[in-house]
């Protein structure tokens, strides 16, 4: 007997595959990006290699005229034994080409440091264009000070060997252009070079380019940009003061000045302690930072006595130096006025300033040691 069967049943569909759940907050952005097209977290730059090449050939080139000018020193010693107020000194000519070799050598490294898009690079001249600018804004005010004296007191002398007026109104045309031309070529390369510098390297495309071609930490990223320069400053300020001891043993003292070999050995302890302070600053050293204080305030009130009461020709006479050489030094505007005085009052003034701000980067020891999380058993 047949029994009747239900039909068999229509197969259902299968059930559609659940749509992903939305993205939460346990992810992670760094392991799952963005879109292309949706927000980043990742800060947008530019990238400036071709600025830091452009800026690095400039600095090249600039320390080839540098080392131009170490045999053009040779030369001038060597021209000098025909002027009238004899041959230059041996340790003018060393300090001379000395200075110039330094300055030729730290911008070529610098200059292929940038090329090469190093963090080193970038730190090293930022902080000393910074310097290049504040110098050089001080010596240009200065220079466009003496100048004109000194062109003053040139045609009063060709007035008084030339009876021909004509000749004469000539001669002051001639001055007052060379005098503007000094001028000009003194604010470019002393005023608006370093600014075109400074504006360039503290572009954060700029620190980001140099981070992103030079991955690797270097030295200069150890401590703060501030600190670093007042670093770089004491270190440079050390190797001067070899140089000065070496070549012009001519030491100011609280009221008198030093020679020989007294002058030689304070300017050794000097360089010595100019090196310390220079460490201990990069170290962030809060002791370094009041051994700086307390220098630089020391050596301001020596020089301001010093100055103010002893006889400079007198000093420069027991060095050895002739009749002539004395007669030119003294006619000298920059000798005259304590214009020197001042001038170095000044320059140690904003330096001490530039000290006194940089306390806010030094903590004492026992400070930093609370910071620090207590340990976990």
């Amino acid at each position: 007997m047949e029994t009747a069967l239900p039909p068999d049943p229509e197969p259902t569909p299968d059930p559609a595959p659940a749509s992903p759940p939305a993205a939460t907050s346990m992810v992670s952005p760094a392991t799952n990006p963005p879109l292309p097209d949706g927000p980043s977290d990742v800060p947008a730059y530019r990238d400036r290699g071709t600025g830091l090449t452009i800026f690095g050939v400039v600095q090249i080139i600039l320390g080839l005229l540098a080392a131009l000018m170490v045999p053009l020193m040779a030369l001038g010693a060597f021209m000098s034994r025909l002027a009238p107020g004899g041959a230059m000194r041996p340790g003018q000519l060393v300090s001379g080409v000395a200075t110039y070799a330094f300055a030729a050598a730290a911008l070529l490294t610098l200059g292929i440091g940038s090329v090469r898009m190093k963090r080193w690079a970038r730190a090293l001249t930022l902080v000393t264009s910074w310097y290049w600018l504040i110098m050089g804004a001080l010596a240009t005010v200065l220079l466009t000070a003496i100048l004109p004296v000194v062109m003053k007191g040139v045609l009063a002398q060709m007035k008084q060997s030339s009876a021909d007026a004509s000749s004469a109104e000539v001669s002051t045309g001639v001055m007052a252009v060379i005098l503007t031309l000094i001028i000009i070529f003194a604010a470019f390369f002393l005023v608006l070079v370093p600014i075109a510098f400074v504006i360039f390297y503290s572009r954060k495309d700029v620190t980001e380019t140099c981070r992103r071609r030079d991955p690797v930490e270097r030295w200069t990223d150890r401590t703060p940009l501030p600190v670093l320069g007042a670093s770089i400053a004491l270190f440079a300020g050390s190797l001067y003061m070899l140089l000065v001891g070496l070549t012009t043993p001519l030491f100011p003292f609280f009221g008198s000045y030093l020679t020989g070999i007294a002058a030689v050995a304070c300017f050794v302890v000097l360089a010595a302690l100019d090196l310390y302070i220079s460490v201990a600053l990069f170290r962030l050293q809060l002791s370094g930072w009041w051994i700086a204080i307390g220098a630089v305030s020391v050596r301001m009130v020596s020089m301001i006595l010093t100055y103010s009461r002893a006889d400079l020709m007198q000093a420069y006479s027991k060095m050895g130096m002739s009749d002539a050489q004395l007669e030119m030094l003294n006619s000298s505007p920059l000798l005259r006025g304590h214009v020197l005085l001042w001038w170095s009052m000044l320059s140690m003034v904003l330096f001490l300033g530039y000290l006194v701000w940089l306390k806010r980067y030094f903590k004492p020891a026992a400070a930093t040691r609370e910071e620090l999380p207590a340990p976990t058993v």
